[in-house]
């Protein structure tokens, strides 16, 4: 623990005291006051964790439902309300996969690691990982016990190489499509096409697409307007979604296979049957003309935010912080140093705005970062208080030197 404060990688647990967006009291030492705080790192992309049909919703999947699933999909828990919530994800989403099915899981976690676990095996499978990819997609790799070939960041070329290097017999590019901690996208018309050349298949974790790309959300494949059999998808429901879950969507083959196979669908009680009901609600939400506006305003934040944070930049140039290149609501600010990131999240803290401030091992060595999350629920003077603060944070020597 000594090791870790001095490295400047110390964690630390807020507790906060009011829900939603984007306002929050923030409990930042136990047992004392909460303080009022714009929250800027929240996946919250939408505004709805808090949103009163979703509540509504909730409340009612309860009242028809109950609360508990009180056993495993495969024994007792799975009830009327995980089948209509599956059933409105295909409805939603299943047009980029033929025949496609769908399994709801407690967490896209799970969702991963029962994924990569069902499908890979040391004998016959070799996973293609992108360096960048969820720790979740990371540890359902390793325990897969598959062999892992990992390529650089969005490197179609070296990935290309190590297809047509492989004889194995099933072949699985494994890629998140909207990257956590930088905000940009995976190349997937290029993924797709190597798979579809190669014999492989592609999975993608769309945790931070869904709900905010695409014309009703139905995020990354649609943003890019793909459609194949060969794909796998994975997708979380605790962000623009507003509620909690994941869930992965596939041919009906791969989906009767993880039924059959995945340990972690298997052996976990089910989750609440009233939180499926209250997802069913989001889902219509998000397809609905609300949802549109919903979407626009937050790429209307995310182009305020981006030509704001630019132009701080031209001006203070020798602050050494770079505006890293994303199009999505994860807006990252690169600044190296453990320590100065650190001090950097305090002093904004101070100034009553919770950024998080973002180190390895959660990113490289060297590269830690601000990690600026957008929400269709923050207002335009509400980013104008961040960038204003981010401005006279960059010729703030006091924080520039922090070590």
């Amino acid at each position: 623990m000594r090791e870790r404060e001095a490295q400047g990688l110390r964690r630390q647990r807020r507790s906060t005291a009011t829900p939603g967006l984007p306002l929050q009291h923030v409990h930042l030492v136990p047992d004392e006051p909460a303080q009022a705080l714009l929250n800027f790192s929240s996946n919250d992309y939408l505004g709805l964790a808090n949103h009163p049909t979703l509540v509504a919703a909730l409340a009612e999947g309860a009242g028809v439902h109950g609360v508990g699933s009180g056993a495993s999909h495969l024994v007792s828990g799975h009830g009327a309300a995980h089948d209509a919530l599956e059933a409105a994800l295909v409805d939603w989403l299943g047009g980029a996969i033929p025949e496609a099915r769908c399994l709801s899981f407690g967490s896209g976690y799970m969702a991963n690691q029962a994924l990569l676990t069902a499908l890979g095996d040391e004998a016959s499978t070799v996973l293609f990982t992108d360096k960048l990819n969820h720790a979740s997609l990371i540890d359902g790799a390793q325990l897969a016990r598959a062999q892992v070939q990992r390529y650089p960041h969005n490197r179609v070329d070296r990935l290309t190489a190590l297809l047509a290097e492989s004889t194995a017999p099933l072949k699985l590019i494994v890629t998140d499509a909207v990257f956590s901690m930088d905000g940009d996208l995976a190349p997937l018309p290029e993924l797709l096409a190597l798979a579809e050349a190669h014999d492989a298949w592609l999975i993608l974790d769309d945790a931070h697409g869904l709900g905010v790309l695409g014309a009703h959300g139905e995020g990354s494949l649609a943003h890019f307007g793909l459609k194949s059999e060969r794909l796998i998808l994975m997708g979380t429901l605790g962000k623009a979604m507003g509620t909690s879950g994941a869930f992965v969507l596939a041919h009906r083959t791969v989906i009767e296979w993880l039924t059959q196979t995945a340990r972690p669908y298997i052996f976990t009680t089910a989750s609440s049957p009233a939180l499926a009901h209250a997802t069913v609600a989001s889902i219509a939400l998000v397809r609905s003309a609300e949802g549109v506006a919903l979407r626009e305003r937050l790429h209307a934040r995310i182009a305020q935010f981006r030509q704001g944070m630019a132009q701080r930049l031209a001006q203070h140039p020798a602050c050494g912080w770079q505006l890293m290149d994303s199009a999505t609501a994860i807006q990252p600010v690169l600044i190296g140093d453990n320590h100065r990131t650190a001090a950097l999240g305090q002093a904004l803290m101070a100034r009553g705005l919770w950024v998080g401030a973002i180190r390895p091992p959660t990113v490289p060595v060297g590269t830690a970062r601000l990690r600026i999350t957008l929400s269709a629920a923050h207002s335009e003077a509400q980013v104008a208080q961040l960038l204003a603060a981010l401005g006279a944070l960059m010729n703030d020597a006091r924080v520039e030197g922090a070590v």
